[in-house]
């Protein structure tokens, strides 16, 4: 599960196809992995009959206009309009976490974005714990995940589960409180210690105070003078009677060049690759931040630079990146084409929790740090365990789900070798590294058929025990280190 040690050293230029370097299937799963949870192989067939700088305009022009999920009838609650409180929110909670796996899956690049920020913009519901809060954070962070990244932080930072989390309640002029302000550079904006002081820091939370308002316990938020502080407040050398707005002006106008580099470096290390080279930093994230700033903070024209890129679509780009609870769980939901309704997902996310990704629950206010984070000796067991428990449902309930995935992708085929290889090849993140690793497969996949019906050609996928051989064989993909990288 390495990541290549060579240096990805394509352009930030356009990826044109060539004869040496086509547009092919492989391409458009690791666009498919990347930009989404997985793709259909019908998906992936209609990707090919597209130029690949049409195809991500597709993707990026759907999450642009895409609507956000509609408002629950309690996503804007106070406390007030809830009959049995305890009752009632624990419900909206779980059933809100279902609609996100829903989006997830279903909802390509705008809510890959969505889950992106909210590793970003971190909360964790169990500081608040109230689901019209939930609902309004998760609204905030599809709204903008592919707009712009100046209205994304203002807005934010008013949402109740953020003023909650971040004491930006108990902020008031009487007791300032520190710990937004703090996180809004180091975390969300600037990066750590690059270029602001504990003078900005005290500043901009006496700025940011005076949201600590609500008509009723759980409503809307809001500004007042009461508790605002009204003394002069020196940000970045700016000096006036500041309040949040202005620190949001004054953070993006002083320090557009910080800005930027930290979130486009943040996009190329979820997108592109972990680990992040004197080249990349040069080449292609200093090409993104320029786009970033001369397009006002827009998110979309650095997403399309990016992903339109050689450097994006460059083999080294291809399966280094390890995948994370949901991507693995997701990305083979999606792969396989298995079918899922409230019990799969609700057990999708259950299990993505017991192994280590709990939806609205990121580990701190950095977020969960990926990529080989994800893997350790008791994760990696978990991970085969939960396929073994995943595979064995979906063979006990929609068993033509697995007949279907070998018949689509081996076109009917009757040849076992043929359609191992073809099933390892679409779900692995890297083909196998050598030919006993597919023999292997092949022998997993045989099962205890008879030889001989394999050898007369009696065998095919239309029998009985097909689908449980193609559940053996995901088992087995699962335990494989390739089958861990997108």
């Amino acid at each position: 599960m390495e990541a290549t040690t060579l240096c990805n050293t394509s352009p930030i230029t356009p990826y044109v196809p060539t004869g040496d370097n086509p547009w092919d299937l492989n391409k458009a799963i690791h666009v498919s992995r990347r930009l989404a949870f997985g793709a259909s192989q019908a998906e992936l067939d209609n990707a090919l009959t597209m130029s690949p700088d049409a195809y991500i305009d597709l993707l990026v022009d759907e999450a642009v206009a895409m609507a956000p999920t509609p408002t629950p009838p309690w996503g804007y609650w106070n406390l007030t309009n809830f009959t049995d409180y305890d009752t009632e929110n624990n419900e909206y909670i779980d059933s809100w976490r279902r609609q996100t796996g829903y989006d997830l899956l279903q909802n390509r690049l705008r809510d890959r974005l969505t889950f992106f920020w909210m590793n970003h913009f971190v909360t964790e519901l169990e500081t608040y714990f109230y689901s019209p809060y939930m609902f309004q954070y998760y609204n905030i962070n599809q709204t903008h995940a592919i707009g712009n990244f100046k209205d994304f932080v203002s807005d934010i930072g008013k949402s109740g589960a953020m003023l909650f989390y971040l004491n930006g309640f108990q902020n008031t002029r009487f007791e300032p409180n520190e710990n937004y302000a703090r996180e809004l550079f180091e975390l969300f904006t600037l990066g750590l210690d690059n270029n602001y002081t504990e003078v900005d820091i005290q500043f901009t939370a006496k700025a940011l105070t005076g949201w600590n308002h609500w008509d009723e316990v759980g409503g809307e938020i809001y500004f007042e003078d009461s508790t605002w502080d009204p003394s002069v407040k020196n940000i970045f050398g700016q000096a006036g009677l500041w309040k949040y707005e202005d620190v949001i002006n004054i953070l993006f106008e002083q320090r557009p060049t910080e800005i930027a580099t930290f979130i486009c470096t943040k996009l190329y290390k979820f997108f592109v690759s972990h680990e992040v080279s004197e080249f990349a930093q040069a080449e292609i994230i200093a090409p993104l931040a320029n786009t970033f700033i001369t397009s006002g903070f827009e998110l979309a024209p650095v997403l399309r630079q990016l992903f339109k890129s050689e450097h994006f679509f460059d083999t080294l780009a291809q399966g280094v990146v390890v995948k994370s609870p949901f991507d693995f769980l997701f990305n083979f939901t999606t792969e396989a084409e298995l079918t899922y309704n409230d019990a799969v997902v609700n057990g999708l996310n259950y299990y993505a929790a017991v192994l280590g990704q709990e939806m609205y629950e990121p580990v701190d206010v950095a977020g969960w740090q990926r990529d080989h984070d994800w893997i350790s000796s008791s994760t990696l067991t978990g991970r085969w365990q939960v396929i073994e428990l995943y595979a064995f449902y979906i063979l006990g309930n929609f068993p033509e789900d697995l007949r279907n995935l070998a018949l689509n992708l081996s076109g009917d085929s009757n040849d076992p070798e043929f359609i191992t290889t073809v099933i390892a090849d679409r779900l692995l993140g890297k083909p196998f590294h050598t030919l006993s690793d597919y023999e292997v497969a092949i022998d997993v996949f045989k099962g205890d058929v008879p030889q001989g019906y394999y050898d007369d050609g009696t065998w095919n996928l239309y029998w009985d025990t097909a689908p449980a051989q193609v559940a053996g064989l995901l088992i087995h993909l699962a335990k494989a280190p390739e089958f861990q990288l997108k």
